[in-house]
């Protein structure tokens, strides 16, 4: 059996280890020795940018936020079904990453980041979401394990009440919030309705041919507040 070699190392800004690792034709990252993601595994997060960006591919200059690059196939999906017009803030915490996507994993998504529609910010999502009112038509979070962070404690922060308000208020009248999640979590589908979204639940595996593990995108449209 050929071995798995490590190609590189980085830590996030609270100390949790990152480690790209590649094994023939696969690569993985790992989290403090936790399989985090696999190249050979990203189904589902093509379905989140399909399924997210549903309403945004209609319009002439969609404004789309996808947070967290991971691999970069989330981003190649979006970028491959949204018009030329489309404006796609790509944001990432870790630049170790962005150097990742550019350098050994620059070809498993065909270089999305190469791609004109594509601006790059370097800092935390959470500010990003903060910062606009009414910015975008979609806004695609794959950060962490989703509402049960894996990598960083400060993610959390995303998915309790004042970021959900921040994500509602980042979105355009009908902009849909679409989030990644390693499992099913009702309580946190019920934060999303009383943070003002209607939500609906979809699955999706990792594999072609409902093939992998199964992973759940939640599909939250922006409601007008009463």
């Amino acid at each position: 059996m050929k071995p798995w070699h490590v190609l590189a190392r980085a830590s996030t800004p609270d100390g949790t280890e990152l480690t790209l690792t590649r094994h023939t034709n696969e690569f993985v990252i790992l989290a403090d020795g936790h399989s985090l993601m696999s190249s050979r595994m990203h189904g589902s997060e093509d379905a989140l940018a399909v399924l997210g960006c549903q309403r945004a591919r209609l319009l002439p200059r969609p404004r789309v936020l996808v947070g967290g690059l991971g691999m970069g196939f989330t981003l190649r999906a979006a970028l491959d079904i949204l018009p030329p017009g489309a404006r796609v803030v790509l944001v990432e915490l870790v630049p170790a990453v962005v150097e990742w996507n550019r350098g050994p994993l620059a070809a498993l998504a065909d270089r999305p980041l190469d791609d004109r529609r594509v601006a790059l910010e370097e800092r935390d999502v959470a500010e990003v979401l903060r910062s606009g009112s009414g910015r975008f038509d979609a806004v695609l979070l794959d950060v962490d394990n989703g509402p049960a962070a894996l990598t960083l404690a400060s993610n959390a922060g995303l998915y309790d009440a004042r970021g959900i308000a921040s994500a509602h208020r980042s979105l355009a009248a009908g902009g849909v919030l679409a989030l990644w999640s390693a499992r099913e979590d009702p309580r946190f589908e019920r934060q999303l309705r009383a943070g003002g979204f209607s939500v609906r639940r979809e699955r999706a595996t990792g594999r072609p041919n409902n093939r992998g593990a199964r992973h759940t995108i939640l599909l939250a449209l922006k409601r007008d507040r009463a």
